[in-house]
């Protein structure tokens, strides 16, 4: 499902909903996505960012659940 048919999706369903609390608790939601944060960073963290970045761009990192399935393969051989 691309971006135009969940929207779609979206405003059909919330159109059918007459609960105005839930309806609330969905603008709730919208306005919290309107709201911009902003980190301040330190130097640090700045040069860890754009390492890790990097890293990304070239191939040399893995996901989480990858690094999941490898650190519970090497606990269970541990094991035996």
């Amino acid at each position: 499902m691309n971006a135009i048919q969940l929207k779609q999706e979206l405003i059909h369903r919330i159109l059918k909903i007459e609960d105005i609390d839930f309806l609330n608790a969905i603008k709730i939601i919208l306005d919290y996505k309107k709201i911009e944060t902003f980190i301040e960073l330190t130097p640090d963290q700045e040069k860890e960012l754009l390492f890790t970045s990097k890293e990304a761009k070239e191939g040399k990192i893995i996901s989480a659940s990858e690094m999941d399935q490898k650190a519970s393969f090497r606990f269970l051989r541990a094991k035996i």
